[in-house]
């Protein structure tokens, strides 16, 4: 079982940026799969990045690509999410997510989910 934290929400400006972390309990952290989803008010959780549990492989959302970046520091047990260039359409909630296939992708089965952290991005 793992308990997941995230952090670093907040809001910004159109065109502004911000370091999403999701810290993890447990030593077995390295054996997941790592995913950042989203859900916005009236839509659908939708999945956003994933990595593997060696950070070799990732999976993003094409609304992202070229935007957003994740890592990983399994040391450290944290799972990271750099935002860049930020828009209105990014205003959501986001949630980190563990994945006990190890590979992150998006149709992976997500076993354990932090609490969300709140992005909002004015236009």
């Amino acid at each position: 079982q793992l308990q997941l934290i995230e952090s670093g929400g907040g809001s910004v400006q159109t065109g502004g940026s911000l370091r999403l972390s999701c810290a993890a309990s447990g030593r077995t952290f390295r054996s997941y799969g790592m995913g950042w989803f989203r859900q916005a008010p009236g839509k659908e959780r939708e999945f956003v990045v994933g990595i593997s549990w060696s950070g070799v492989l990732t999976s993003y959302a094409d609304s992202v690509k070229g935007r957003f970046t994740i890592s990983r520091d399994n040391a450290k047990n944290t799972v990271f999410l750099q935002m860049n260039s930020l828009k209105p359409e990014d205003t959501a909630v986001y949630y980190c997510a563990a994945d006990n296939t190890g590979r992150g992708k998006p149709q992976s089965e997500y076993q354990y989910w932090g609490q969300g952290t709140q992005v909002t991005v004015s236009s």
